[in-house]
């Protein structure tokens, strides 16, 4: 018997759209390298490599989140304990917008996710680092 999927990935993004702050490339271009704010890119290692990295932006891979935000994980990372805003980025603006309700729903707050994701960041101009790209060899 085949299996039958009684919520579609575009009811996850409609409630995580409608439950966490959603702000556009350009507002999130202006928080970059601010204090109170950690951007945190949640795209595959291979992504960063291929498109490249956003200057100054925590990398956590979106199958480790959970276990990067809780304290009481073996994983745990300790910028996720800071008091800051954390703005969450991925290549098109779907894995960040359940990434944000996630970690929104563990507690972590505020939090938001960038529409559009990294392919709205470089359209409005935002900076991007391609060293590790263009270091490796062809």
């Amino acid at each position: 018997m085949p299996q039958t999927i009684t919520r579609g990935y575009k009811a996850l993004l409609a409630e995580a759209e409608s439950r966490i702050e959603t702000i556009d490339a350009a507002a999130a271009i202006g928080l970059a390298g601010r204090d109170d704010t950690v951007i945190v890119d949640i795209r595959d290692p291979r992504e960063l490599e291929r498109e490249g990295r956003i200057p100054g932006a925590f990398h956590c891979p979106r199958g480790m989140l959970e276990f990067w935000i809780d304290p009481e994980s073996p994983y745990h990372k300790p910028v996720f304990g800071e008091d800051k805003r954390f703005v969450f980025i991925c290549a098109g603006g779907w894995r960040s917008a359940l990434a944000a309700l996630t970690a929104q729903d563990m507690g972590l707050k505020p939090v938001a996710h960038v529409a559009g994701g990294f392919g709205a960041w470089k359209t409005e101009g935002g900076p991007v680092d391609t060293e590790a790209r263009e270091r490796k060899p062809a």
